[in-house]
Formats: C-alpha cells, structure tokens, sequence
C-alpha cells in the first residue's frame, strides 16, 4: 500500500473518487490496487454500485485469466466501498473528480468538496481539457487542486498529465507526480492549457487526415494505411476517431478551438460534425468513417497498380531526378502543381520516406503531364524498395510529411511558451498515443528546416492560417542551422 509524502505532503491511505463512470471507476481501481481505501461516489447511489460491480467484474474476468489471483482480487475489491454522501470524503487526504465536462458543474462540486474535506486534502480533477486554474478560481484554497488526468481505460494506460493551475502549489503537484508513479503509472508535468500535452499535440493527426478526405484527396481506409503502414502510427486516424468516438474527438476540438479564442490551427471539422449529427460515432453506433455492420463490405487502399511492362530505371526514392522529360522529387510542401509551373516540366512528388526504418508504403500526386505509365514506374520502384505506392490528389503537401509537421509544430509550440518540456511531450506521446518516436525526436531526425518548409509552403499556397509556423519551430530550425554551420566550420 502506498502513502506518499512528498515534502511534507501526505495523501495517506483513504483515497475518494467522484464519479462512478467508466473513467471513474477505472481510477477507483488503480487507486485500490496500490492499497488504498477507496470511496467511491456519484449523484446516485445505484450508479456508484454499478461502478463497483463493474470494477469486480473486470477483476475477477482477469482472475479467470489467470492474471490475478483470487485472493488478490478480492482484497482490492473490499477495499472499494460505495460512499452514500459526499461528506463520507472528510478523512481522505486526496479526492479526484471524474464527471462531466462541464466547468460550471466541476465549480460546484469542487466548492463542496473545499468545504468538506480536510485543508490539507489534495482535490484533483480528471479533466482532458478545462482549465485547471478557472475550476479553482472561485475556492478559497486554490493552491490545492491540481489536475490528475488519467487515460481511457485508467487501469490499463500507462500515462497520466499532472497539471498545474495559476495556484496550483507546487509541492501538491510533486506529491501527485510521485504518487502516480507509485501507482504503477509514468508521469507528466504541464501547466494548464487547452489540450495539456496529449489532446493539445494529437489534434492535427486527426485534423489533417479529415482534411485530406474533404479535399478528395483520397478516401479513409486508404489515408489510414498510409499513416500506419507509412508512418508507423499503431493505429490510422479514421479508425482511431471510430474507436475513440466521433462525437468525444469532435467535442474535444471544439472545446480546444474556443478556449484558444478560435485559433484556425483547431477549427474542427464540418465532414465530422456530419458524422455526428447524423449519430454515426463510430463502433459503438457501428457506423463512422467506416460500416461496422456486420453484412459491410470491408474497404480496402487503393493502390497504385505495378507492372514488369513499366520499369523506372534511375530514379532512387528521396532524390531528385528528371526521368523521361518529367521530374521526380520528395515533396516540400507545394502543390504538384505549384512545382510544375516553376520548374516548366510535369511533376511527381512524393510523401516523406523515413530511410532506415520499416516502410511499407508512400504517397505521391502527379502534376498534368504524368503519365499512367510513369506512375505505374513510380510503383514498380516503390515496391523494389518493399512499399506499396498510393496515389492521391494533387494538392498543398501529402500526409505523412504534412501531419508530421503539423505535430512538431504544436509541440514546439508547447516549449515556446514553457508548458512544459521536450522531454514530458515525447515520454506523452509515445505513452498515450503508441506514436512510434516522440515528436520532438522525430522532427530532429527528419529535419526541422524541412519540416519548416513544408508548412511555410503550404501556408503559401492555401493562404489559410493554421498552417502558420509556430515562432518556437522557426527559432529552432535556425538554431539548428546555425549549429550546423558551426560543426562544419570545425
């Protein structure tokens, strides 16, 4: 059983949860599991027995398994005790609240929770996107709530965002970084902000790929085997928004769009909205972006055909080379279009081809000009190197290389205005989203000045404003410049 102490703050062993949701009793559990006693409450008493039913549930599905033992299982379960009231928290020494999402609603509960609760009693929320310091702006101790946001499903996600209010006292926050490492868990320290770190530096995976299907650039089983086969991503974002929810992803842009004072770089999606108001959210609806019905017919990429007939000697993914009057090149951002009426040639331009690691795929759009049998070429050089090649719609960047710098350019955002560090973005990233390398290391290792230039391009060519480079990747890139020429010189 833990109890940690963190210069002189003691959360002890009595642990309350609000809230006997999915998120709630999940937290309720994990809390047991370290030891603690735990009260679990909710606005109905049935609703907090349900949860309690629901976590013996899961526990003794694992005992069946043969991943717990019995005796193990009930003891976690006898120390989860359904509390009537709200004043059964007096003893605890932290409570976390997992309710709805709605500032208002967490005001009022935190409010009764301060009057209570013992002062030295930690009182944390499970919030994914309110701010920590308005819900404790209104409490006479705000120094003392703190945000302690756990990830879906809590028992299994190894990641939880410890987040710091304007007031939020430092030692509370110590206390509960230590405490969700002794609770099996890997901590993060951001300070409030739309998004935190998570929500905030995801949010153009979803964004782009929802772009690219408005734009007919291509369809969505195809968009995301070009993320997970290409990139590397452990699932494409299409099926990651049906599996999360359409209605919860859609609901989380919009909250982050207007508590940004409707920033573009977050402005959701009207195809999504479609998807939600016409309640396909995804497999728990069984219709999304893609048909979970049974009798469906399972979609499949679109290919680019390949053909022994149409060799492509000469040209080696990731250089630029000209190959029967036509260049071929990786793309920088620009449009086919836009690099063919530069150079004065057709064009083929290719997405970002990580050298060096497993890539089974790349996309690529042609400028007027290319022929069938070209592209064909392009796929028969592709599949040398062990890809599938898709093709796509013409237009500003593709989607490997467009997402990537879009994700680099939220996370150099986060370090412009000390949220947090390089380090906790990384360690978040690759911890509650499986992405295969931490988007500040995989900007590094692709080239921030490239990165750079795929949005300035963009931006350039589309005029919009979410694909503003953030002053912290500009500064970063030049800094890298700069340290380059000062090796070389050497």
């Amino acid at each position: 059983m833990t109890s940690n102490k963190s210069k002189g703050l003691s959360i002890g062993t009595h642990i309350g949860v609000i809230g006997a949701g999915a998120m709630g009793a999940g937290i309720a559990q994990v809390a047991a599991a370290a030891g603690h006693q735990v009260f679990l409450y909710d606005v109905s008493q049935q609703v907090a027995e349900r949860g309690r039913d629901r976590i013996e549930k899961v526990l003794l599905r694992r005992v069946e398994r043969g991943k717990l033992k019995a005796i193990d299982a009930a003891a976690m379960i006898q120390r989860i005790s359904v509390a009537p009231k709200k004043s059964d928290m007096a003893s605890v020494g932290l409570v976390i609240e997992a309710i709805v999402e709605d500032l208002n609603i967490k005001r009022e509960v935190f409010a009764q929770l301060e009057a209570i609760t013992r002062p030295d009693c930690i009182l944390a929320t499970n919030t994914s996107s309110i701010s920590i310091t308005a819900i404790a702006s209104t409490l006479r101790r705000p120094e003392r709530v703190v945000g302690m946001h756990f990830f879906n499903p809590a028992p299994v996600m190894q990641l939880v965002e410890i987040v710091k209010g304007l007031a939020t006292d430092l030692k509370v926050v110590g206390c509960l970084m230590q405490t969700a490492r002794d609770w099996g868990k890997i901590s993060v320290e951001v300070a409030s902000n739309p998004g935190f770190i998570v929500n905030r530096v995801a949010r153009p995976y979803y964004a782009e790929a929802l772009r690219f299907v408005e734009e007919q650039r291509t369809d969505p089983v195809t968009l995301d085997a070009i993320m997970t086969q290409g990139g590397g991503f452990r699932m494409g974002p299409m099926a990651l928004m049906d599996l999360i929810g359409n209605d919860v992803n859609f609901s989380v842009t919009t909250s982050i769009y207007h508590a940004t004072f409707q920033d573009p770089r977050y402005r959701p999606s009207l195809f999504q909205q479609e998807l939600v108001a016409a309640g396909w959210f995804g497999r728990k609806t069984d219709r999304g972006f893609y048909d979970y019905r049974s009798a469906a017919v399972v979609p499949v990429p679109k290919k680019q055909q390949t053909s022994q007939d149409a060799p492509l000697s000469g040209y080696q993914i990731g250089s630029f080379s000209e190959v029967q009057g036509v260049f071929f090149m990786p793309s920088d951002g620009r449009s086919a279009a836009s690099v063919s009426q530069d150079l004065g040639k057709p064009v083929l331009v290719h997405d970002l081809y990580p050298s060096g690691t497993e890539c089974k795929c790349i996309a690529f759009s042609t400028s007027r000009g290319v022929s069938e049998l070209l592209c064909v070429g392009f796929a028969n050089s592709a599949a040398r190197a062990g890809m599938w090649a898709f093709r796509l719609g013409d237009g500003p960047g593709l989607p490997l290389g467009r997402t990537l710098a879009m994700i680099a350019n939220e996370a150099y955002d986060l370090l412009l205005h000390g949220t947090t560090k390089a380090a906790e973005i990384d360690l978040a990233m690759i911890k509650a989203m499986n992405y295969p390398l931490g988007p500040i290391a995989w900007a590094k290792k692709i080239g921030l000045e490239r990165l750079l230039c795929i949005l300035d391009a963009i931006f350039t060519e589309t005029g919009d404003p979410r694909y503003r480079a953030s002053l912290g990747l500009r500064h970063a890139a030049l800094c890298s410049q700069e340290t380059d020429g000062m090796v070389k010189d050497d």
